[in-house]
């Protein structure tokens, strides 16, 4: 959007949502079949299919699986789907999406354009997409909320205690989600209020419905610790002989903390936008971490308040930049995209969906291909 839409009421904000169907006190605009983009060229492939890495059969009481009696069942499993082009390939791609979203980030776009799972596919990588464990197709690990429900104050049977470091403090064990008007609207960064872009913002909020149709209730509470997924990762990583793991948001960290179990499989780490990267590895695991070539890319806007809490995202870039000086120090390469010191205005929080997507896609194949090293 080429300019600052504000509104002095609150019928004007229902007009510009109706205007651009935003999920304003009501229903959202649909997406339909009609409205996807097809591209002029066939997606040619040698495979693709899904599978599942990890998991752990665990053996729960009847009142924790709530249909038949005590029996065992599979919890902590990482689901992945993949697409693997013809020809000649490059170094596979891991795309790990963020909190309470889903591998879908990097799906079709909300308006209904090309994302980077294809992308990556049609620029020769094989392209790996997962759901974080204990989300969306990997499912969750139910009996603890069952536990609770029927009154009961033991932990599930097999289970290990539900407390992943870095969650959000206010969540509980309970589940969160990202509410349309702050928790994606200004946290995200389409504009300093809902319903107000942020000018020459490169999200298309008129599909801004169809992204909070993504959201998915987040149980990261319940997930053990350490996070199964950072093992799951790593697992994958060795099985593909090497591959790149690309984060969001939240899972920032976790190609770091993949690496960290096992760094055989990691030939390059890529964090985009990442919640955090961590403070808190030791100088020992810096060195370890200092092996394997790192990307962090960071959109427009950083500075404005996300109304979730004081930190902003440029706290996290500068928190990032701390961490890319220990990675140095140690002897390594950590390189840091901010793309508006480049020249490029208006990503937000959401770069693999923004109109200018491809745009930010060809700055990490670039590096991809300058700086990943294969079977580290």
């Amino acid at each position: 959007m080429g300019r600052t839409n504000s509104f002095s009421s609150r019928a004007g904000a229902l007009a510009l949502c109706a205007v651009l169907g935003l999920p304003f006190a009501g229903a959202a605009a649909a997406q339909t079949l009609k409205s996807i983009q097809t591209p002029g060229k066939p997606l040619v492939l040698k495979a693709r299919g899904s599978f599942f890495v990890g998991g752990r059969s665990v053996e729960q009481k009847a009142g924790e699986i709530l249909l038949g009696p005590d029996d065992s069942v599979t919890v902590d499993q990482m689901y992945v789907e993949y697409m693997v082009p013809t020809g000649r390939t490059k170094v596979p791609v891991v795309m790990i999406h963020g909190a309470g979203l889903s591998g879908k980030s990097y799906d079709t776009t909300p308006d209904g354009r090309m994302g980077w799972y294809e992308y990556f596919v049609r620029k020769a990588h094989p392209t790996y997409v997962v759901d974080q464990v204990g989300r969306a197709r990997s499912g969750f690990n139910q009996a603890a909320i069952n536990n609770r429900l029927s009154g009961a104050n033991s932990a599930p049977s097999g289970a290990v205690a539900p407390t992943t470091p870095g969650a959000p403090a206010a969540i509980g064990q309970g589940a969160f989600r990202f509410g349309d008007r702050v928790g994606v609207w200004t946290n995200f960064r389409f504009g300093p209020k809902f319903g107000e872009a942020f000018p020459g913002a490169q999200f298309p909020v008129g599909a801004v419905g169809e992204l909070s149709k993504q959201a998915i209730p987040d149980l990261t509470s319940q997930v053990p610790s350490p996070n199964p997924t950072f093992r799951a990762l790593s697992d994958l990583a060795i099985d593909l002989d090497g591959a790149v793991l690309i984060s969001h948001s939240q899972s920032g960290p976790f190609p770091m903390d993949a690496a960290l179990v096992n760094p055989r499989g990691v030939a390059g780490i890529v964090a985009v936008e990442p919640g955090a990267c961590r403070a808190s590895y030791t100088d020992e695991q810096i060195a370890r971490l200092a092996r394997i070539p790192t990307l962090v890319v960071f959109g427009d806007n950083l500075s404005v308040q996300t109304g979730l809490g004081g930190i902003t995202w440029q706290d996290r870039l500068e928190g990032c930049r701390a961490y890319a000086r220990r990675i140095e120090a140690a002897g390594g390469r950590a390189d840091i995209i901010a793309t508006a010191e480049q020249g490029v205005r208006g990503n937000s929080h959401m770069l693999m969906q923004d109109r200018n997507n491809l745009q930010i896609a060809d700055l990490i194949l670039a590096w991809i291909d300058k700086r990943a090293v294969r079977n580290p």
